[in-house]
C-alpha cells in the first residue's frame, strides 16, 4: 500500500528519532498534495528516509505517529497493538476479575495509539476517539478487539462524539459499533460500582483513581470524611469499607449525587448517616471547621490549555487552603490534579502556598499518580496528568 507522505526539515527529526509521537506543524518541509486530515502518513527526514507512519490532523500537532517501523495498513497491525495492550493489562493483575472487572485498555500515546482510549467494563469495551483518524478505522479496532476477548465481548460502545466535535468538528452520534451492552455492574477489589457509560462523564467511571481510592481506604477507620466532587462517589465507597464513621458526599451535579448514593446503597452503607449533598464544593469547604478528619479534593481539571495554567493554580491553592484551615488536627487529605498541563512541580508548589497562608504544619505522606493501567510513555511526558498527595495536617 502507499503513503502519501510528509517530509520534515532537516533537523527537525530529532524528537521522533527519540520515539516520541508527536510532529509539530513548524517541522514539517514539505506533504505531499492531496493529505486531509485523517490520512496515514509516511513520515520522511530530510534526506527521504522513512520515520515511521502516522495519523495527519491539521493544528499544531500535524502528526501523531502510532508505528515507527512496520506500516500500519494490515489488519494485524491492529490486532497485535490490542494484544500488546492486553497483555500489559494481564501482567499488571487486572484481567484477573477477583481483583476487578474494569480497566484502562487502551491509552493513547502509553499504548501506541494516540487519540484513542478504551476502557473495558465487565464485557463491554468503550470507545473514544479524540481524532479524525482513530475513528476512520473504528471498525478494524473492533474487529481487533472481537479476536483478543473472543466471547468475554459482549459489546463496544462508541462513546466519541464530544470529543470528536471538540478535537475534530465532526458531527456524530453515540451508538453500539458491536453489541447492544451487558452488565453495568464492575468489581473493584471487592466492591460494587454501577457505571453509566452512555450518559456519565468521560467513558463513564474514573478509572484512573483505583488505587489511590485504595489507599484512602487504609486511612479512613474511625475517621469523619469529607469527600468533594464526590461524582460517583469511588472515594466514599472506599472509605467506608475501611471503617469511616460517617462519609459526606458532595458534588455540584445532581446526577452524580444520584450515582454517588445508588453506589453506596449498592454496598449496602447507609444512606442517612452518609449523606450524598447537591452543593458546590466552595462554599461547603468554607463551612467545615473541625467536622472532619479525613477530606478528599479530587476537582474537575482547571486547566484545559497551558494559557489557563496560572489560573487554574490558584484555584487548587484556595481549595486546598480551605481544607487545611478547616480540617481537624492530625487529619489527612487526599489532593488531586488532572489538569495535564499543570506539572508535579508547580502543583506541590500550590498545595505549600496554601499550607503557608493556613500557618498549619503539613507534611506529604505519599504522592500518587495514575495505576498501571494508565501507563506513562517514557519519550511522552506529556502523558502524566493526575497528580496526587496525601497530606497530614497536624
Amino acid at each position: 500500500m502507499e503513503y502519501l507522505s510528509v517530509t520534515l526539515h532537516k533537523g527537525k527529526d530529532s524528537a521522533i528519532r527519540r520515539f516520541h509521537p508527536w510532529v509539530f506543524s513548524g517541522a514539517i518541509a514539505h506533504k505531499q498534495k492531496g493529505i486531509k486530515a485523517g490520512d496515514i502518513v509516511q513520515l520522511l527526514s530530510s534526506t527521504k528516509e522513512i520515520l515511521g507512519y502516522g495519523f495527519y490532523e491539521e493544528g499544531s500537532i500535524a502528526v501523531k505517529v502510532i508505528s515507527f517501523d512496520r506500516p500500519p495498513h494490515h489488519t494485524e497491525f491492529w490486532i497485535d497493538k490490542i494484544r500488546a495492550a492486553w497483555k500489559v493489562r494481564q501482567m499488571a493483575g487486572l484481567t484477573d476479575s477477583s481483583v476487578t472487572n474494569a480497566y484502562r485498555l487502551i491509552f493513547s500515546e502509553a499504548d501506541g495509539i494516540p487519540g484513542l482510549i478504551i476502557d473495558y467494563y465487565h464485557g463491554t469495551a468503550v470507545f473514544q476517539a479524540n481524532s479524525e483518524g482513530i475513528y476512520s478505522v473504528r471498525q478494524l479496532i473492533v474487529d481487533a478487539l472481537r479476536l483478543v476477548y473472543g466471547e468475554e465481548l459482549k459489546a463496544v460502545y462508541d462513546k466519541s462524539a464530544r470529543t470528536l466535535l471538540k478535537q475534530a468538528g465532526i458531527q456524530t452520534t453515540d451508538s453500539y459499533l458491536y453489541g447492544s451492552g451487558g452488565s453495568n455492574e464492575i468489581l473493584e477489589y471487592g466492591l460494587k460500582f454501577s457505571v453509566d457509560w452512555v450518559g456519565g462523564q468521560k467513558t463513564g467511571f474514573f478509572l484512573d483513581q483505583r488505587d489511590n481510592r485504595s489507599l484512602l481506604g487504609s486511612y479512613a477507620k474511625g475517621r469523619d470524611v469529607l469527600n468533594t466532587f464526590c461524582y460517583t462517589g469511588g472515594f466514599s465507597v472506599y472509605a467506608l469499607a475501611g471503617g469511616a464513621r460517617l462519609v459526606h458526599s458532595v458534588d455540584a451535579s445532581a446526577k452524580a449525587v444520584e450515582a454517588c448514593a445508588q453506589n453506596l446503597a449498592l454496598n449496602g452503607f447507609d444512606l442517612e448517616t452518609n449523606s450524598c449533598i447537591s452543593t458546590d464544593a466552595l462554599p461547603f469547604l468554607e463551612s467545615i471547621k473541625d467536622k472532619y478528619d479525613l477530606i478528599v479534593l479530587d476537582p474537575p481539571a482547571f486547566a484545559k490549555h497551558a494559557g489557563q495554567k496560572h489560573k487554574a493554580l490558584s484555584a487548587y491553592r484556595h481549595i486546598n487552603r480551605l481544607a487545611i484551615e478547616n480540617i481537624r488536627p492530625n487529619g489527612i487529605i487526599f489532593t488531586f490534579s488532572c489538569s495535564q498541563v499543570v506539572d508535579r512541580f508547580s502543583f506541590q508548589g500550590a498545595i505549600m502556598a496554601a499550607a503557608i497562608e493556613s500557618k498549619r504544619e503539613v507534611v506529604i505522606l505519599h504522592s500518587l499518580t495514575h495505576p498501571a493501567d494508565h501507563p506513562q510513555n517514557i519519550f511522552h511526558p506529556e502523558g502524566e496528568y493526575l497528580k496526587g498527595m496525601v497530606l497530614l495536617v497536624k
